[in-house]
Formats: C-alpha cells, sequence, structure tokens
C-alpha cells in the first residue's frame, strides 16, 4: 500500500491485490471517501468509482473485517456476554430523549454501563438520562441483545 498527499483534497491510498488488480481509496478531508477500481487490462482506466459518506465507509470497514476484530466491540467472555460501544447518531429518533424511553433493558436484555460524552464517561446512567447526538452508549449482553439495542438506539 502507498500513500500520496492531494493538496486540498486529502490523502489517495493506492493497493495491488496478489492478483496484480489496482484499488485506490481517496481519503476526502470532510471525512467522506472515494473508492476506485481500475480495469483488469488497463490499470490507469478506472471501471468503478463509488464516493461514500464517512457513515458507509465505517459500515463498510466493519463488513471486510471479521467480527472479533470489530473495532467497536470490547470483549466477549466464555458466558456469552459482549461488550460493545453503540453511537446514537445526531439524527436518531432518541436524540434528546429520555435513556429509559428507549426500553432497551426491558426490550433487549442489555446493560448500558456507560455513555461517553465528548471528553466525559457517564457510568451507570439512569432512566431520566437524557441521550444526545454523537453519544457512544457502552452496552454490556448477549450477542442478540446487543444487536436488538443497536436496531433500536439506529432507529431515525
Amino acid at each position: 500500500m502507498s500513500s500520496t498527499p492531494l493538496p486540498g483534497i486529502g490523502v489517495r491510498y493506492d493497493l495491488t491485490t496478489r492478483e496484480q488488480r489496482r484499488l485506490s481509496v481517496v481519503a476526502h478531508r470532510d471525512g467522506s471517501r472515494t473508492l476506485n477500481a481500475y480495469q483488469e487490462d488497463d490499470p490507469d482506466a478506472c471501471a468503478l468509482s463509488v464516493r461514500l459518506t464517512e457513515g458507509e465507509s465505517s459500515a463498510l470497514i466493519d463488513a471486510l473485517m471479521p467480527a472479533h476484530h470489530s473495532p467497536s466491540l470490547l470483549s466477549t467472555t466464555e458466558l456469552g456476554l459482549v461488550a460493545e460501544r453503540i453511537e446514537l447518531s445526531s439524527t436518531s429518533h432518541w436524540n434528546g430523549r429520555q435513556l429509559g424511553d428507549t426500553r432497551m433493558r426491558t426490550e433487549t436484555g442489555v446493560s448500558i454501563v456507560a455513555v461517553l460524552r465528548r471528553a466525559e464517561a457517564i457510568p451507570s446512567p439512569g432512566p431520566g438520562f437524557r441521550l444526545a447526538g454523537g453519544d457512544v452508549l457502552i452496552v454490556i449482553g448477549t450477542r442478540e441483545g446487543v444487536d436488538a439495542a443497536a436496531a433500536i438506539l439506529g432507529r431515525e
């Protein structure tokens, strides 16, 4: 992999696969990415170019990485529990609402052990805690419960 600064734009990362296919990613200064794949018979001719938002880029990274390497996964135990970070988007239905309104524990069985907000950690938030876009909730539960919690918190 090589990188090339693109003044005023960002950085381009180039990769040649084991099968000699060329790929590049332009990391734009606004957080978006452009993924490019080049033609097999002409490595200078672009066959595909896809512009991805920052969120779409993160989703693609998660899809490409095995689950046990997920950057949001904190730990697993032999008890079948996982601890994971779930970020609340600014467009979330829950932005500005109380944690208790989510019915998280009742619906999923997960526990929210902390909320990270900017440079502050709020341990053991109660049901009256008001959620805000950008909050990162640290949840513990079964894999199924954590996935259900992420679905609830992802509601827009």
